[in-house]
């Protein structure tokens, strides 16, 4: 089973450069009992198992985000970017589709996809996708641990910020750019603390994080910038946050230096557990002798794109430890993306009443 992974994990990805790891995907799925392999009109590789109306499509993405890990197995464990993130769940799920395919009902279709552009927070793989099918269920595949399954994820709202103004002595008692920069910050804090105060969840409170700020002049004028991210709970949607912003910076004497921009808005997305996906991986983990957990994500994922877009059985699900994402030391042990497979063969099976 690994072997798929590691060819697949060799390949380089990153956001925008996923062509030639669509194609090794759509060659693999070609050989692998799916009766349609092809890369559609955005870049995402699809594999079609069946061509019956009712569908279940496993949506997992090829992108990884930058920086090297080399390649190497060690102590049962394969590691490199994106053997967690994602393309191990994306792998689990091809190899779960062909051990299906002989005992797929006439009356059902499974959809592979490996989407392009989940990590460049454009999600432009899903938001096609989402406009090609209409599932009965859908499998979104993010790093949970075998014997995990995710049913939310937070949604996101990014802050660009830009203050300027005229070059002056710094002995005039006004704020520097910089210190207005802090104030938005201080602001995004404050919304934060004061919605967070009667909420112990991570998963329901506003979390917001300083990812970048640089301040500069050229001797006429000064300028400052800064990017904010905030992961937003359900209750709290990305154009509330924003109006908030812009009525904060409209209500300022200053509000002119301020040149405000908005980006990869996402609303948070929960699924409810009672679903019959939710209870197939639910039996499927333990007939694997695991004990299953359910997880609410503090992240953002495709999961956020095409919840609300199908409004039908979601759910993530894939091996890997999330904590891991991102990491110079990401890995997934050998055992565990074994483990995830078998889960995803039983569950598929249940749901589609192979063999019954």
């Amino acid at each position: 089973m690994i072997e798929l992974l590691e060819r697949c994990v060799r390949i380089p990805s990153l956001s925008g450069q996923e062509r030639a790891v669509a194609e090794f995907l759509c060659a693999e799925m070609g050989r692998r009992r799916f009766q349609r392999a092809f890369i559609d009109e955005v870049g995402n590789a699809v594999g079609i198992l069946g061509s019956g109306p009712r569908q279940i499509v496993l949506l997992g993405h090829m992108d990884t985000v930058g920086g090297h890990v080399p390649v190497r197995y060690e102590d049962g464990k394969l590691y490199g970017r994106g053997s967690v993130d994602a393309k191990g769940p994306l792998c689990a799920f091809i190899l779960a589709a062909e051990a299906i395919a002989p005992q797929l009902p006439p009356d059902w279709q499974i959809i592979v996809v490996g989407a392009v552009e989940e990590e460049a927070a454009t999600s432009r793989g899903a938001r096609f996708v989402a406009t090609q099918y209409r599932p009965e269920m859908c499998i979104i595949g993010e790093p949970s641990g075998s014997d995990g399954i995710t049913l939310g994820y937070k949604g996101r709202l990014l802050i660009q910020a830009h203050i300027e103004r005229a070059s002056q002595h710094t002995a005039i008692p006004e704020p520097s750019v910089s210190e207005l920069a802090v104030a938005l910050w201080n602001h995004v804090r404050a919304l934060a603390d004061a919605w967070n105060a009667d909420k112990p969840r991570a998963f329901d409170q506003l979390l917001p994080s300083l990812r970048k700020i640089q301040s500069g002049d050229d001797g006429l004028r000064e300028w400052c910038d800064l990017l904010i991210g905030v992961r937003l709970p359900v209750e709290y949607g990305p154009g509330v946050l924003q109006n908030e912003i812009e009525r904060w910076r409209d209500a300022r004497p200053d509000a002119g230096r301020f040149t405000l921009s908005f980006s990869g808005a996402e609303p948070a997305w929960r699924a409810p557990r009672d679903t019959p996906l939710a209870r197939a991986l639910v039996n499927a983990i333990r007939a694997e002798k695991m004990r299953p957990t359910f997880k609410w994500k503090t992240g953002t994922a495709d999961f956020n794109v095409v919840g609300p877009a199908w409004n039908c059985p979601i759910a993530a699900y894939g091996p890997g430890d999330s904590s891991l994402d991102h990491t110079p030391d990401e890995h997934i042990a050998i055992d565990e993306f074994e483990k995830a497979v078998r889960v995803l063969v039983i569950a598929l099976r249940s749901l589609v009443g192979a063999g019954q």
